[in-house]
């Protein structure tokens, strides 16, 4: 790949990121990236790697899921730089967010993860975040490594009827 497609990939993932309050998920940057074809999955890959080497963006990893947030020098870098993507590759990437921000946010929003303790259950957490605020937060301790990736697994689908249903209970 050469450097100045690279510089331009990496100002659209920043740009991207500075257009949300969340971390996007490599599958949400991935999907954008693919399906316009602005590049291929591994230049991609190259790209996310070098920007979080590089201080721009974190590195966040649940479980099977890897998102990426905008770090201080990743936003102060952005005016500079933003000149050089095209005004057209900047509409469809805001058209993008505003079309997908809902979806965006609440795919990055559902966490889970799953870890063994020193007594050898497994503690499976799981949490609905909104920004930087968590909105439920929920660890279950089971006997069985199985168990807790089944938790896991479901969260996604059950989180939303678990966070009304406490709500409505303690309210």
């Amino acid at each position: 790949m050469n450097t100045e497609a690279a510089t331009l990939y990496k100002l659209m993932v920043l740009y991207m990121l500075s257009k949300v309050n969340f971390p996007l998920s490599n599958n949400q940057i991935s999907e954008f990236m693919l399906d316009k074809q602005y590049t291929t999955y591994f230049a991609l890959q190259e790209v996310l790697s070098s920007l979080a080497e590089d201080g721009f963006i974190q590195v966040i990893t649940y479980r099977n899921s890897t998102q990426y947030k905008l770090t201080t020098e990743g936003s102060e870098i952005i005016p500079y730089f933003s000149g050089k993507i095209s005004s057209a590759i900047r509409e469809e990437i805001d058209q993008y967010i505003k079309a997908n921000k809902y979806d965006l946010q609440c795919e990055v929003g559902t966490t889970t993860d799953y870890y063994q303790t020193s007594s050898g259950d497994y503690v499976a957490h799981c949490q609905i975040k909104e920004g930087d605020s968590n909105l439920i937060e929920l660890s279950v301790s089971v006997p069985l490594e199985d168990q807790a990736d089944a938790i896991c697994s479901k969260w996604k689908d059950a989180s939303q009827d678990i966070y009304n249903y406490v709500i409505h209970k303690l309210l």
